[in-house]
């Protein structure tokens, strides 16, 4: 292909491998190391003047140092006169901090205040009836307030300042140092905050992995039309029901209840399953999976319910820390996970896991765009990739 070159940082190789190769183009040529002092140096080989340029990073292992990485190279093309520079991330980093100073849903909400007892016609000094009701309401709302306090943070405790704490506003600092560096359009994939596409002065393509979760199971679960599509959350309830309406397949929501203890203020999360599975195959689809706590708690509870052999499918495989572990001693038979995120040392540590290939996705992405292409296509979940 003409003007077009696809470059790679070191967060996923093997990604950048196979994207140039169904694309039929040579890797982009750049030096990528550290110095002595641990800065990270970028050389790029070859010329990008004029060139339309797409930078493949993703948001995962030392991330903080891919993502500086990200900037440098976008920085160096921008400075080496592109004509266009794209950034690729099949993971975004950052996508799971939420953009808001605080979190409202910590406090309960304050009850009304009565309206004032009129004055007019009083004494100096004179009491009325209702003044013993104004000064219980005073103590009742002090006491909620009191409350609320104490269950938003208790600060105090842990020896931090005794005020709400405020979240630092990640998303848009992100957004800010790639716009900055120079970048002028991004393709990812699954942001597990759409409203990260927001804070972007360039165009964003948010891509789906719907088609590819709809293959993998028309060819690789046996008798899948008798399966129930379950989302473990709320929150992934769309991405369920989608899948489930193109599939004709049924499905089911595992509900996060909270509920007071009455021993205590705290709030109790139980898990409550909507829809019926006994007897039947469960596939579980969620965005992202990094601790496997959610995951494997939903399978627990579908296991408990009467199900019979549990497949998870997943985008974002993150699975830090024990999960791999986790998903071995599980419910789960089967997590079936993309390559966003490298999985080699993941494969070599678990016999439940298997991996889709979203290279076809981003290569036809990256080719439809060079080409002044729509790509709206990309997000039909009936779009067959080949």
């Amino acid at each position: 292909m003409k003007d077009l070159v696809v470059f790679g940082g070191l967060s996923h190789p093997e990604l950048l491998t196979a994207v140039c190769n169904r694309l039929g183009i040579p890797e982009g040529k750049t030096k990528l190391c550290k110095f002595s002092n641990n800065e990270t140096s970028v050389e790029i080989q070859e010329s990008v003047r004029e060139q339309d340029v797409y930078i493949i990073q993703s948001g995962c292992g030392t991330v903080n140092d891919n993502l500086f990485q990200l900037l440098i190279m976008i920085n160096a093309c921008k400075v080496a006169s592109a004509k266009r520079i794209t950034a690729v991330l099949p993971h975004f980093p950052y996508s799971r901090q939420p953009d808001i100073p605080y979190q409202p849903s910590s406090g309960a909400p304050l009850p009304k205040l009565p309206p004032a007892t009129p004055r007019g016609g009083l004494a100096s000094g004179q009491v009325t009836p209702n003044t013993s009701t104004t000064e219980d309401v005073s103590k009742q709302l002090m006491k909620q307030l009191t409350k609320v306090s104490l269950q938003e943070k208790q600060v105090d405790q842990d020896g931090k300042p005794a005020y709400r704490q405020w979240i630092a506003r990640s998303g848009t600092l992100v957004a800010d140092l790639l716009t900055c560096a120079g970048v002028d359009h991004i393709i990812t994939m699954e942001m597990h905050d759409p409203q990260f596409q927001g804070f972007f002065d360039c165009p964003v393509d948010n891509l789906v992995s719907l088609p590819l979760m709809i293959k993998y199971i028309r060819h690789e679960i046996p008798n899948y039309q008798d399966c129930v599509i379950v989302s473990p959350d709320a929150g992934g309830a769309k991405r369920a029901t989608s899948i489930a309406e193109k599939l004709r397949m049924d499905f089911a929501l595992v509900h996060k209840e909270r509920r007071r203890s009455s021993s205590s203020s705290s709030k109790k999360r139980d898990l409550m399953l909507v829809g019926d599975v006994r007897g039947r195959d469960i596939c579980i689809v969620d965005d992202i999976v990094d601790t496997s706590y959610t995951i494997t708690r939903a399978a627990r509870i579908l296991r408990e319910n009467g199900a019979r052999k549990i497949y998870a499918l997943v985008c974002h495989a993150i699975l830090s820390g024990g999960a791999v572990r986790n998903i071995e001693d599980s419910c789960i038979d089967q997590l079936i996970v993309s390559n966003t995120i490298p999985q080699n040392d993941h494969l070599q540590n678990s016999t439940k896991i298997k991996v889709y290939d979203v290279a076809p996705i981003f290569s036809e992405a990256i080719r439809r765009t060079h080409f002044g292409e729509s790509v709206s296509m990309l997000f039909d979940p009936q779009f067959e990739i080949i």
